[in-house]
């Protein structure tokens, strides 16, 4: 399975950790951006959260976004774009 959605992050969010800790025992597949290396990702991120870097921001293949998601929600989403 492909990713659907991109994580935007950075090396030392805690929420971070745990949300692609809780992804990868579930074997959700997804990309990962570290928007403290990226500053295009950096800029997204803030426009997501109006004017704040807050991560994870999660931004799906149909352009919508979730910001400090959790498991539940992550998985509610992707069954929704799963149809």
């Amino acid at each position: 399975m492909s990713a659907t959605f991109t994580m935007y992050s950075t090396p030392w969010c805690g929420y971070c950790h745990r949300l692609r800790g809780q992804l990868d025992r579930e074997g959700i597949t997804y990309d990962v951006v570290d928007i403290e290396q990226q500053p295009d990702a950096a800029q997204l991120v803030e426009k997501v959260n109006n004017g704040n870097q807050t991560v994870p921001t999660l931004v799906y293949s149909d352009g919508s976004a979730q910001t400090n998601p959790s498991l539940a929600q992550v998985k509610e989403k992707l069954a929704a774009l799963a149809g």
